[in-house]
C-alpha cells in the first residue's frame, strides 16, 4: 500500500485524512458472523458486514468515499465483483485505497491481482452527445465463492473554471440503500467544508407504522458533519409502492436568490450582439414573413432543425450559455445555446419569451427538494403569445405546426430565468384539438369484409407518426396495423396462431395528407378480410371492433402509496361503424349500451346509433392533463376508467342466424335474459 500508482483518471493510494484510516486488524475484527448475519446468509442472501460512506464537499472539490465488506456467496455477485466498470467525469479521479478479500480468516491483498484499463465511455458519446467521461475497467483474478470482498475507494471531482456553479453551490442527494442487502453496520457521513451553510432535508422517512414522517430541515456550517447510522439494518421500504427515503443536501438558498444569481449571466449573453449583425440572412428571411404566427413557427423550426444539438455533459453543469452569435456561426450548441438563440430571434420579432430551467426526470421530486440550481438539467423556452403560455424545447427535431398546434411538453415545475423568481408550477392543460381522430368502417357482405380506417393525428401524435412513417419500412407499418386489428376485431379469440397477412388480404396504408401548419397527419388503412366474423365455441357469430388504446391500463393498475398518478393521456375521438348483410340483435345489452362519465380529470361519452343491419358508436374522450391526481381522488378516477373498460371502448353486434330454429333461440334468449 506504500507504493503509489497514478494516472490521469485513477490512482492507487491511501485515503484522505478526513476519511480516516482503517487498519487490517480492525477490518478483520469488523467481519464477524453475528446472529443477524447468520440469519441473512442462511436465507441465501449476500450480506454486507459494513458499509461506511462519506461525502466531502468544499469550494474546490467534491469527494465521495466508500469502505465496505460483503460476501461473495452468490455466483452473480462474484461475477460482478470480478469485473467492475467505474465511469468518471472530466477532472474526476477514481482513487483505489484497498481491494482485499478475507478468505479462511486470512486477509489477502488483491491489488497485485488487479488489471485496469481506461476506456472512452462509449455509451455517452453518440447522437450529438459529447462526453469526455472515461470508463475505468477493473478485473480482479482469483476471486472465489464465499470470499468476503473488502473495497475502499473514493471519487474526487476537482472544480475547474467551467464549474463555477459547483464552486458556488453544492447539491447531493443521499438515497437509502437497495433493500436486497442486509447490513451489519450502515453509516453515511456528510462533511461540509464549504464557506457557505448547507441545508439538509430528510424526506419519505417513516414511523413504526409505515406512515411518512413530516420532512425535517437542518443545517451544517463549515466543518460540521451529518451522520446517519444503523446497526443490523435492512431498508424496510416497500420498493414497489413506496419512495425510498432520501436526504437532500444543498447550499442554503431561496429560489429568489438563485434566480437573481443566474439571470444576470443570461442577460449578459442576450445583449452581447445584435441579431442583425451576425445573422443578416436569417433576419432577411424573417422580414419577408408578414404573419406573426408564421414568423414564430419559422423561428422555432429554424433553431430546432438547422442548429445541431450537442449535449456536452461536462459543460451542462456550468449553466453559462454559449453566445448566440457563436451558436449561429457554428450551427451547433447544447440546450442552453439553442434556447438562447431562439429567445434572441423571438426578441427580434417582438414576441415575449423567457428561458426556463427544468428537469423532466425528477419533476415529481422538485417540489420536495431544497432550492438549488443544480436540480435542473435542461433548458427550454417559454413563449407568451395571445394570452397563452407555450413551452418549446429547442433541441427537438422534426416538430411542426403553428405555436398552438405544436407538440405539448409534459412537466410541472420550472424556474424562470428572470430576477426575483420563485419555483413555478404549470397550469393543467386541456387540448384544443383531438390528438387522435379516427373513423372505422367495417362492412361485411356474404363471406367478405371491407375494412377502412381513416385517422388524423395532431400535436405530439402527428410528430411521432410522421417520424414513424419516415423511418419505418412500409411492410413493417402494415404488419403493425394488422397485428393491432387482429386483437381489435377479436380474431385472437377464434384464429389464434394464424398469420395475420393471411387474414388481412391486400392490406395497404397510405398518407392522405400532411399539413405542417395545422400539424395534422392523416393516414388511411384498407384491407379485405375473408370470414370477417368472430365465431365463439357455440358457433355464434359477432362483428366486433374494440380499440384497447381507449382503455387506460396504467390508470387501472396504478398502485403506489407515495407517488401521485401523473395524468398525461391524449384527447381522442372515434367513430366506429359496423355493418353487415345479416340481421343483428338490436337490443343486445352491450350492443346498445352507452355511457357518460364526467370526472374532474376527464369527460368520456359513447353514443350509439343502431339499425337492423349494423351500428355506429361515437366515442369522445377529453382529459385534463399535465397534473398529478391527488390520492384522495384517485379511486374515483380509477373506477371511472374501469367503467370505460366495461365494453365502452368499442362496439360489437350479434348476428341472428337465418332459419326457424335460430329465430326461436334468439326469441327465447331475448325473453329470459
Amino acid at each position: 500500500m506504500d507504493n503509489q500508482v497514478v494516472t490521469e483518471n485513477y490512482k492507487i493510494e491511501k485515503s484522505s485524512s478526513w476519511a480516516g484510516n482503517i487498519e487490517d486488524q480492525e477490518l478483520i475484527e469488523r467481519i464477524k458472523d453475528s446472529e443477524f448475519a447468520k440469519k441473512q446468509i442462511d436465507e441465501g442472501r449476500d450480506y454486507c458486514y459494513f458499509l461506511d460512506k462519506k461525502y466531502y464537499t468544499s469550494n474546490t472539490e467534491n469527494n465521495e468515499y466508500v469502505c465496505m465488506a460483503y460476501t461473495l456467496n452468490e455466483p452473480s455477485n462474484l461475477e460482478r465483483a470480478s469485473v467492475m466498470d467505474i465511469v468518471v467525469e472530466e477532472n474526476e479521479v477514481y482513487n483505489i485505497h484497498r481491494i482485499s478479500v478475507l478468505r479462511d480468516g486470512v486477509l489477502i491483498d488483491k491489488i497485485p491481482d488487479m488489471k485496469i484499463k481506461v476506456l472512452d465511455s462509449e455509451n455517452q458519446s453518440s447522437g450529438g452527445i459529447l462526453s469526455s467521461n472515461k470508463k475505468i475497467n477493473i478485473t480482479i483474478k482469483d476471486l472465489r465463492l464465499y470470499d468476503v470482498l473488502i473495497l475502499e475507494d473514493s471519487r474526487v471531482k476537482a472544480f475547474t473554471d467551467r464549474d463555477f456553479l459547483r464552486k458556488e453551490f453544492s447539491k447531493y442527494v443521499w438515497v437509502s440503500p437497495d433493500n436486497y442487502w442486509a447490513y451489519g453496520s450502515f453509516k453515511f457521513t456528510f462533511i461540509n467544508d464549504r464557506e457557505q451553510k448547507i441545508a439538509y432535508k430528510k424526506s419519505f422517512f417513516r414511523d413504526e407504522n409505515g406512515n411518512v414522517l413530516a420532512p425535517e430541515i437542518s443545517y451544517l456550517n463549515k466543518g460540521e458533519r451529518f451522520v446517519f447510522e444503523e446497526k443490523n439494518y435492512i431498508n424496510p421500504v416497500d420498493a414497489n409502492r413506496e419512495v425510498f427515503p432520501y436526504i437532500d443536501f444543498a447550499t442554503d438558498s431561496s429560489w429568489k436568490e438563485l434566480s437573481n444569481y443566474i439571470s444576470p449571466i443570461y442577460e449578459e449573453i442576450f445583449n452581447k450582439d445584435s441579431l442583425l449583425e451576425y445573422a443578416p440572412n436569417l433576419v432577411e428571411k424573417l422580414n419577408l414573413i408578414t404573419d406573426i404566427d408564421e414568423k414564430i413557427q419559422f423561428a422555432i423550426e429554424y433553431v430546432q432543425n438547422n442548429i445541431y444539438y450537442i449535449f456536452n455533459a461536462d459543460e451542462m453543469n456550468g449553466h453559462k450559455p454559449q453566445e448566440p452569435a457563436i451558436t449561429y456561426e457554428n450551427k451547433q450548441g447544447d440546450c442552453k445555446a439553442k434556447s438562447v438563440l431562439l429567445k434572441v430571434i423571438l426578441d427580434y420579432i417582438g414576441v415575449d419569451s423567457s428561458i426556463v430551467l427544468v428537469n423532466f426526470h425528477t419533476d415529481f421530486y422538485i417540489k420536495y427538494y431544497l432550492p438549488s440550481l443544480l436540480t435542473f438539467n435542461h433548458v427550454i423556452v417559454k413563449i407568451n403569445h395571445k394570452g397563452e403560455e407555450y413551452f418549446v424545447d429547442a433541441t427537438i427535431r422534426d416538430e411542426f405546426g403553428l405555436l398552438e398546434n405544436r407538440g405539448f411538453i409534459y412537466f410541472m415545475h420550472y424556474l424562470e430565468v428572470k430576477p426575483d423568481q420563485e419555483l413555478k408550477e404549470r397550469k393543467p392543460y386541456k387540448f384544443p384539438y383531438y390528438c387522435i381522430d379516427e373513423k372505422v368502417e367495417f362492412n361485411a357482405k356474404n363471406t367478405t369484409g371491407q375494412l377502412v380506417l381513416t385517422t388524423t393525428y395532431k400535436g405530439n401524435r402527428a410528430n411521432a407518426m410522421r417520424r414513424y412513417f419516415k423511418n419505418t419500412n412500409k411492410r413493417e407499418v402494415v404488419d403493425s396495423w394488422n397485428n393491432f386489428l387482429f386483437y381489435s376485431l377479436n380474431y385472437s379469440g377464434d384464429r389464434n396462431g394464424t398469420d395475420v397477412r393471411n387474414i388481412f388480404k391486400d392490406a395497404s396504408i397510405d398518407i392522405v395528407s400532411d399539413d405542417k401548419k395545422l400539424n395534422e397527419f392523416k393516414i388511411q388503412y384498407r384491407s379485405t378480410i375473408e370470414n370477417p366474423y368472430y365465431t365463439d365455441p357455440k358457433n355464434n357469430r359477432f362483428l366486433m371492433y374494440f380499440d384497447r388504446n381507449v382503455v387506460k391500463a396504467s390508470a387501472r393498475d396504478f398502485m403506489h402509496k407515495d407517488l401521485t398518478f401523473w395524468h398525461n393521456f391524449d384527447s381522442e375521438k372515434y367513430e366506429i361503424n359496423l355493418y353487415t348483410d345479416q340481421k343483428i340483435d338490436t337490443e343486445e345489452k352491450y350492443t346498445a349500451q352507452e355511457s357518460t362519465i364526467q370526472n374532474p380529470y376527464f369527460d368520456f361519452t359513447s353514443r350509439k346509433k343502431i339499425t337492423k343491419n349494423g351500428a355506429t358508436v361515437n366515442i369522445d374522450y377529453k382529459p385534463l392533463v399535465n397534473l398529478e391526481i391527488p390520492q384522495s381522488e384517485f379511486e374515483k378516477f380509477r373506477t371511472d376508467h374501469h367503467m370505460i373498460a366495461d365494453s365502452n371502448f368499442g362496439l360489437g353486434v350479434d348476428i341472428i342466424e337465418p332459419g326457424l330454429m335460430n329465430r326461436l333461440k334468439f326469441s327465447f334468449k331475448k325473453r329470459f335474459k
